[in-house]
């Protein structure tokens, strides 16, 4: 729930280019330099679930020259079959990360799976590079910023799941100092890991529901970006871990409780200084025509883009919630835009950046700023008016979002901007993941539960 972020960009600023790959220390060069002796290869598949291989340094020239393999349809949803070849995981020696705080003498690398030499299309980091390579055309680099929130809890004698804080009970929870020093070790070993990585992590909250968290860390070009929000992740799980707590990022782990968002800090550069802000804008929120149509391309294909953004069964008891222990869901219901307001699907902070607060903590990062960049990038091929603060485009502005993960995949079926993004790398993704996201939702379907028991056992 922070309020900046994504700071203002310094519009002087010039967007860092990679050096020549001959000045680049290699992976090997890298991890011996920092006493690493075993690299995480790493990548995500479509669900956003982390899959790696432990390499030692003394085989990082071959990792970094040959790749690791895996076999593709082991690693869960990322679009093979048993009978298809190795997915080879190439790394990108930019993302090498070390992590002596989950242990000493690790590191991480982000790979990209490429199958018989080619990139896969099917992996999330290659189809949020083709997307990018595409704003690139035009000249346009979007930059991202992340919130990360997130639940600690643990597991108790008969097996519930309680809060790791077992004193957390307030009603108002949210920025509570006492909830947040008792937390104090976690909190400051995960700032402190950012801080040293270089990622600016300048705030650490205790959030609106009971147990829940979040930490905030600088924007970056929307690659970095993901890659942090990944990496993040596995760290923050790895350390909750070390002191006997489960970290989740699951949207709704409490029925009677606030989810866990991710919202996205959106901004559009170009050569050097970024495209948004306008002192003229004559809505008063101070952003540029690109910026608004950018927006309303978001708008529009807002209800396609659910699916993604809120990719699983639960996601949909968090948007869909009424009331909350604290009195306030968070959780926008409609594609509307407004000011610093946060019951909009999009707020505008200031200028320099829209907050895209549709996505959850279960969000892949990869494939939400891909499809929003490809709709925002729709936006500005058509022109699309956002219409006024408080609304959004007459195509939507009726239409709530979808109740459910089944309405968002068959909204995602109806939009071709948002499968046109998944499928930015090849085709056959977004009827991949449309298909296991039904298959997701009636295997939830199929499921008896207590509420059920409680309704019906002795009804009738």
């Amino acid at each position: 729930m922070t309020t900046d972020t994504q700071a203002p960009p310094d519009p002087l600023r010039t967007i860092p280019q990679p050096e020549s790959p001959l000045a680049e220390p290699s992976l090997a060069e890298r991890a011996r330099a920092d006493g690493v002796r075993f690299l995480l290869a790493m990548f995500v598949d479509l669900t956003g679930k982390p899959c790696a291989k432990l390499v030692p340094v003394e085989s990082a020239d071959e990792l970094q020259h040959e790749g690791v393999g895996f076999a593709g349809y082991a690693v869960g949803a990322i679009g093979q079959e048993p009978c298809d070849p190795d997915l080879i995981a190439i790394p990108d020696v930019a993302s090498y990360t070390p992590l002596p705080w989950v242990s000493d003498g690790l590191a991480l690398v982000h790979c990209d799976p490429h199958v018989e030499g080619e990139a896969w299309h099917y992996a999330p980091r290659v189809i949020l590079q083709r997307v990018l390579a595409k704003a690139r055309e035009r000249r346009l680099e979007l930059f991202a910023g992340a919130e990360i929130e997130y639940f600690l809890v643990r597991r108790d004698e008969a097996g519930a799941v309680v809060l790791a804080d077992g004193k957390d009970r307030e009603t108002k929870p949210c920025y509570d100092a006492r909830g947040l020093t008792r937390m104090y070790e976690h909190l400051t070993g995960i700032s402190e890991a950012m801080n040293a990585l270089g990622w600016g992590n300048y705030a650490n909250d205790h959030e609106d529901a009971n147990g829940q968290f979040e930490q905030n860390f600088h924007y970056a070009d929307a690659l970095t970006t993901a890659d942090r929000v990944i990496t993040a992740r596995y760290l923050i799980s790895m350390l909750a871990e070390q002191r006997g707590m489960t970290a989740t990022f699951m949207p709704k782990p409490f029925a009677d409780r606030t989810g866990s968002g991710m919202h996205l800090h959106l901004s559009l550069w170009q050569d050097g200084s970024s495209r948004f802000p306008d002192d003229a804008d004559p809505r008063g929120l101070g952003l540029s025509p690109l910026a608004y149509d950018f927006l309303g391309g978001i708008l529009e294909h807002a209800p396609g883009m659910q699916a993604v953004l809120a990719p699983t069964v639960n996601s949909y008891k968090r948007t869909g919630a009424t009331s909350t222990r604290s009195g306030a869901t968070w959780s926008p219901r409609r594609p509307t835009y407004g000011g610093n307001d946060r019951t909009h699907f999009v707020r505008i902070p200031d200028g320099h950046r829209i907050e895209l607060r549709g996505g959850d903590g279960a969000t892949n990062p990869y494939l939400a700023l891909a499809v929003a960049l490809a709709a925002g990038l729709d936006g500005l091929e058509r022109g699309i008016d956002p219409g006024a603060p408080g609304s959004g485009p007459d195509a939507v502005v009726r239409a709530e979002l979808p109740p459910t993960l089944l309405h968002a995949v068959d909204a995602l079926g109806l939009d071709p901007v948002v499968t046109g993004g998944l499928d930015a790398a090849g085709p056959g993704v977004a009827e991949y993941f449309a298909a296991r996201k039904r298959e997701e939702f009636f295997d939830w379907h199929g499921t008896v539960g207590p509420w059920e028991h409680d309704q019906y056992l002795t009804a009738f």
